[in-house]
């Protein structure tokens, strides 16, 4: 485990990816962007990211769903899902559905970052227990 998760960004917003990969790339963080499920599921197939942040509104198939595939492939994987202020109730499906947290948009990044550590950290964790 390195000192940082690998970041797999998942969102249909080009301003927002590259807004947020240029400020994590600045932190040391290695950080990648997909703006859809399927090419999400081509990232994960390479065992790149440690962490995948999913925004529950995407064209195609929606977080939810992605969500499903990923933990369905990759059951340890740890996600953490966006949802809009209007999009709370997704949130909560997501936990249901293995998501380790939700974020509501927006979300300042010092506070998405310590989300992601502690999910990264807790499911890390739980899985040399096993």
């Amino acid at each position: 485990m390195g000192e940082n998760p690998k970041i797999l960004f998942v969102d249909d917003e080009p301003d927002f990816l590259e807004t947020t990969i240029k400020r994590l790339v600045r932190r040391g963080y290695e950080a990648r962007t997909a703006t859809n499920c399927d090419e999400a599921m081509v990232v994960l197939g390479s065992g790149w990211p440690d962490v995948v942040v999913l925004d529950v509104m995407l064209a195609g198939k929606d977080g939810i769903q992605c969500l499903q595939e990923i933990k369905k492939e990759w059951p340890r994987m740890t996600v953490i899902m966006l949802t809009g202020h209007a999009s709370m109730g997704a949130g909560i499906k997501g936990l249901e559905c293995g998501a380790n947290e939700y974020c509501m948009k927006p979300i300042e990044l010092d506070e998405l970052l310590e989300k992601i550590t502690i999910a990264w950290h807790e499911a890390f964790s739980s899985a040399k227990k096993q």
